[in-house]
């Protein structure tokens, strides 16, 4: 029962620490363009069409 008192404020801290790193990701842009991902892989970067 006493791993308890340090186990929840651990996971609270870890869950705000995520929750603010995917708030902070769509401040930045990180999520605007999804389908550009998809492209770059198919590219072979020789500068070709």
């Amino acid at each position: 029962m006493n791993t308890l008192i340090y186990l929840i404020p651990i996971a609270l801290i870890l869950g705000g620490l995520g929750l603010a790193a995917f708030l902070w990701a769509l401040k930045n842009g990180q999520y605007e363009d999804l389908d550009g991902a998809s492209w770059r892989v198919l590219d072979d970067g020789d500068g070709r069409p």
